[in-house]
């Protein structure tokens, strides 16, 4: 009785452990796209539509990358859309280095697969409520690039 006492005791540590290291009270947005077999087509953009309510806060955000080892480059070049909820658009062109000059990539994990968020905005403040849509290209000219899992955008209050 007193073994099975202690390990509830562990058990219910463990889920309260889970609970609090999961809980981000900055993060207002986050969403991992999958691509499917590692491949990203040039021709299919990755869309996040991200509701915003509150236009007083300053907010940062961020890139999530997930490459592989088979990824044949140091960076990857972006093209981000990013529309306004009231229609207007603007674009940018994006860097993220994923690999030091020596080749060794900059993400952590354990293995191969390397993960890293790379800030690309801090302390913006959107000016209109509502659903701003960021649409994002791989600009690497090869139709199909090999070696990136996943991509994600994350939004979180400064």
């Amino acid at each position: 009785m007193r073994i099975f006492k202690e390990k509830k005791s562990i058990m219910l540590m463990l889920a309260l452990l889970v609970v609090l290291v999961s809980c981000d009270p900055n993060r207002v947005f986050e969403e991992n796209k999958i691509l499917e077999n590692g491949l990203w087509n040039v021709k299919d953009p990755l869309q996040f539509k991200v509701p915003i309510q509150d236009i007083l806060t300053r907010y940062n955000i961020y890139f999530n990358v997930r490459n592989a080892p088979e990824y044949p480059y140091s960076n990857l070049f972006l093209f981000l859309t990013t529309r306004l909820p009231d229609g207007r658009t603007s674009r940018d062109t994006i860097e993220l280095t994923l690999a030091d000059y020596d080749g060794r990539w900059l993400g952590s994990g354990m293995g191969s697969t390397k993960y890293s968020r790379f800030l690309f905005e801090k302390g913006i403040q959107f000016k209109q409520k509502g659903n701003y849509l960021f649409t994002i290209e791989q600009a690497m000219r090869v139709n199909k690039l090999s070696g990136i899992r996943d991509f994600g955008l994350r939004l979180e209050k400064e």
